[in-house]
């Protein structure tokens, strides 16, 4: 006998003279079963290795036991498991018989000095012997397999319990080298069925029915089948943007693969998915990537055209696995794409294509290419249709068909910067993922009423125990409480049992649904296969009664809507409402339905704006009616909510009215979207709208207004002073306005549809001064005359095609009557601030009418005004808080005197210290 050694990890490093230990005479595979053996002795405490214990590594992976399929030790057991069985040997009693055998070997407490039993030493020669026989160069797991099955005693009496010939193991063995041919690398075998180790069955998943019905897309899947039926270059690559249904029209070629309604030339063929991320993992050393590679396209060539490849995301080919002085797998590709030996479909993006694939001009011209354009609304409710059992299935819910015509439409008009069907369904998948997690979580109502128990409960305990201690224990509220709580737990208790019974109702459903998908799988295998009986017991015995049982269950899921359906505590069926409060969320467009106040408040925005907005009723109304349409659902799609123009003197309330605007809508000020004009006075202001073209500074940034409008679609744009700005600017604009979208930098399209635009300007100030100063005209003349002015001044700064894509709203000059307004809306803000601090503000009437007087300016607006009521109110409200002479609960009194003064009085709080002087008043001015 041959002594072996080890190290402390394992590793055999004695060499004999037969060279039996010598790891470059074995594949990696092999060479991982001779380091286990070891391992397997010590397992089993035994002296002696013997030749059952290579079984036992090869079967149980001792040496690397790590789960990918390319390491050496699983790519033995994959290839013991095959050949046996092939062989019809049943692996896994072979495996408890040889622990059984093992476990029964003579057994030592120091296993440090291991020896090589005879039958061991006999093996290894056997398995030498095998290659030199078969012209290998190197001994693998087949010749291990090979020299077992003809010197161990164990492997020979297991193979006979089972009534295997030996001859069937070697004629196993034999059939495994024809397929891989003879063993030339050490890593050979770690690339025995590399097709399925790195790819995926299409076609066997369309078998299992676990592939989602293709709605539609006939005349692309004709085209793709076209191309595959040629001769040389049968390779088409499917090209369209990102979620248009490209590799669902692969997985619909797999299914009419499956289904035979292909041409003849298709009919025995099976479409398989090649796994890039796969073949690169785990290729640590140079040529091992290429290696894998040449396996996959050699296991296709030798199915003689019977395996259709299909690359998803094909650019990625492109360099991959490329190292220097290595090629890519493009370039393995090449040669067998263009001789015909191996057909593949490709599918990739537009933009994709033309930055990969399209600069390789010899991968390219292999390629057919077949576009796939995005489906219009009505046909991806069609698809939506086709995938609606699949997500009732999934999810244990109802779809109606109104919430797939919602998901179609509105992801269609809010959802630009993606494509059809693909976000369409991912709105159906998303609104009943919600109405999922609202089935399996307690209702709240439910909630509401536990969360009320146990406030009662404590508050209870904590009155028991102020009775025990000796206070009076609140007797009254006591029985409040108790009879509180009785009420509570009745109701409580019933809904308790109608949430379990509804959701037990929910359950059954759903399991009945489950039940009938399984079935048609079935009836599909059956009907395949022409195994007509048990497809006409399936279909019309066992199918007719699930579905009855379906349906029945349904009408009880579904009759507490007769009978008063509002009680229900579920609610299991997605509706439009639901497709509306996605987009909502998502986007933060309010799509959903009116609710009956926001219907009001839309009603009475005028009214709402007009409380902030004084004097300018013509603004407000145009403003007002541009909402109300869209939000009725009657603008026009594919323009912004409204474009206007804001004409008027400084200090009128145009900018005023955007922000009024702005906090109805969003109820912040901050939610406007502003930029001043002025800064955009020269040309190459433009790239900060839209951000720098490609290989300037900033090009990376993005654009100012693209990039505020991209993160925020729903907004109000405000551009200040127009007139200031470049000419190029307003012509950028152009299209915004027209078609409601902006081109940036980086070849995005932003969406301005669902913001209102407007622009303010200065232009015609002086024609609307000059209107306003007229004496003896009416109303409706000096109106009429100063629009006339106005629009003259315009179309004398703006080009035609700039004012034609927007309403001009004109405002007025402000009278002092409206000025009176304004400062009470002064004075409000004013009080509402010092409230804050503790005590009241009281301004007189006539205090209100001195301000709008004296603050009236006929060229600045109400702009002074602000600036009376800091020196006039608030300066000398500041110095009585300063000096402490105002306080919580105190009343400042805002007056004028008798010499047409404001002066301020403080009226002391009843908490408050009264002063020496009482009703102090102090002179401000």
């Amino acid at each position: 006998m041959m002594k072996i050694t080890k190290t402390f990890d394992g590793e055999i490093t004695s060499f004999t003279d037969d060279n039996y230990f010598n790891d470059e005479l074995y594949t990696d595979s092999a060479w991982s079963c001779i380091q286990g053996l070891p391992k397997s002795a010590d397992k089993f405490r035994a002296q002696s290795v013997d030749s059952a214990m290579l079984l036992d590594t090869i079967l149980n992976e001792y040496y690397d036991s790590s789960d990918s399929d390319a390491n050496p030790a699983r790519a033995s057991t994959n290839i013991a498991e095959t050949i046996l069985s092939n062989a019809n040997v049943d692996v896994p009693r072979v495996r408890n018989e040889l622990r059984q055998f093992l476990d029964g070997l003579p057994k030592v407490s120091d296993t440090s000095n291991k020896v090589m039993s005879p039958s061991l030493q006999k093996t290894l020669k056997a398995a030498a012997d095998y290659m030199k026989k078969n012209k290998d160069d190197f001994v693998s797991t087949e010749a291990f397999i090979a020299a077992l099955v003809d010197k161990d005693d164990f492997t020979k009496k297991a193979l006979k319990r089972q009534n295997v010939d030996q001859s069937a193991v070697m004629e196993a063995i034999a059939e495994q080298r024809e397929a891989n041919g003879p063993v030339t690398s050490k890593n050979q075998e770690q690339n025995y069925d590399a097709l399925a180790k790195y790819s995926v069955d299409f076609t066997q998943k369309a078998r299992e029915g676990k592939l989602d019905p293709v709605i539609g897309r006939d005349s692309e899947v004709r085209r793709a089948i076209q191309v595959l039926s040629r001769r040389s270059k049968n390779n088409p690559i499917l090209l369209g943007e990102p979620g248009v249904g490209k590799t669902a029209i692969a997985e619909g070629i797999a299914q009419r693969m499956v289904n035979g309604d292909v041409p003849d030339s298709l009919k025995r063929c099976k479409l398989v998915g090649l796994d890039m991320g796969a073949l690169i993992a785990g290729a640590k050393f140079r040529g091992e990537f290429e290696e894998r590679l040449k396996s996959v396209l050699k296991d296709v060539e030798k199915s003689d055209g019977e395996i259709v490849l299909f690359i998803d995301e094909v650019h990625t080919v492109v360099g991959a696995g490329a190292t220097s002085g290595s090629m890519d797998a493009s370039n393995l590709l090449k040669p067998a794409l263009a001789r015909g030996q191996l057909r593949c479909i490709g599918a990739t993006t537009l933009s994709e294509y033309k930055q990969y694939v399209e600069k390789d001009k010899a991968l390219e011209r292999r390629f057919q290419k077949v576009l796939i354009e995005e489906p219009t609304a009505e046909d991806a409710v069609s698809i939506l249709r086709g995938l609606k059992p699949r997500y009732e299935m999934h999810h244990g819910v109802r779809i109606t068909d109104d919430a797939l015509l919602a998901a179609a439409k509105l992801s269609d008009r809010y959802i630009q910067d993606r494509f059809l069907p693909d976000k369409a369904i991912d709105l159906v998948d998303e609104a009943c993922a919600k109405l999922k997690n609202e089935l399996t979580s307690k209702p709240t109502v439910l909630d509401e009423i536990d969360r009320r128990v146990i406030q009662l409960q404590m508050e209870k305990l904590s009155l028991e125990s102020d009775s025990e201690g000796g206070g009076r224990g609140g007797g009254g509220r006591m029985a409040g409480i108790e009879a509180e709580l009785e009420d509570l737990l009745v109701k409580q208790q019933n809904l308790e049992a109608q949430w379990m019974s509804e959701r037990n109702r929910v359950g059954d459903v759903n399991q009945l649904r489950e039940e009938i998908d399984a079935l048609n799988v079935e009836i599909a295998e059956a009907e395949r296969t022409y195994d007509l009986n048990t497809a006409a017991e399936l279909k019309y015995n066992k199918l007719p009664a699930l579905e009855e049982k379906l349906k029945s269950q349904e009408e009880k899921l579904s009759g507490g809507n007769d009978q008063g359906g509002s009680n229900d505590l579920l609610r299991d069926e997605v509706t439009a409402d639901d497709i509306a409060a996605i987009v909502s969320s998502s986007t933060g467009i309010p799509v959903s339905s009116l609710l009956t106040s926001e219907r009001d408040r839309l009603l009475q925005m005028d009214a709402i704006l007009g409380e902030r907005v004084i004097g300018q009723n013509d603004a407000v109304m145009a403003v007002t009616e541009a909402i109300q349409r869209s939000r009725a659902g009657l603008s026009d799609p594919s323009k912004p909510i409204a474009s206007l123009i804001f004409l008027g003197p400084t200090g009128v309330g145009k900018t005023e009215l955007c922000k009024a605007l702005s906090e109805f809508m969003f109820d912040s000020e901050d939610a406007m979207i502003r930029f001043d004009m002025s800064e955009y006075m020269e040309k190459q202001s433009v790239s900060r709208l839209i951000g720098s073209p490609p290989g300037y500074v900033g090009y990376e940034e993005g654009g100012q207004l693209t990039d505020a409008v991209r993160g925020k679609p729903y907004a109000v744009i405000l551009f200040d002073e127009m007139e200031k700005a470049h000419r190029d600017v307003l012509n950028i604009l152009l299209q915004v306005l027209d078609d409601g979208r902006l081109t940036d930098s980086k070849g995005n399209v932003v969406n301005f549809r669902n913001t209102i635009i407007i622009f303010t300007s200065n232009v015609g100030s002086s024609a609307i001064m000059e209107a306003a100063e007229k004496e003896g005209i009416s109303p409706e003349a000096q109106r009429a005359e100063m629009l006339q002015l106005v629009q003259e001044a315009t179309r004398k700064e703006f080009a035609p095609e700039f004012l034609n894509r927007n309403e001009l709203v004109v405002f007025s000059s402000l009278s002092k009557s409206n000025l009176r307004g304004i400062v009470s809306l002064e004075m409000s803000s004013l009080e509402s601030r010092v409230h804050d601090k503790g005590f009241t503000l009281s301004v007189e009437d006539d205090v209100l009418d001195y301000l709008a007087e004296i603050g009236y300016d006929g060229v600045f607006g109400a702009r002074p005004l602000k600036r009376v009521v800091q020196r006039e109110v608030e300066r000398g409200l500041a110095m009585l808080i300063l000096k402490g002479e105002v306080g919580g609960g105190d009343d400042v009194r805002v007056y004028i005197d008798g010499t047409d003064r404001v002066k301020l009085e403080v009226r002391k709080g009843e908490e408050g210290e009264v002063e020496e002087e009482e009703g102090e008043v102090m002179k401000i001015k």
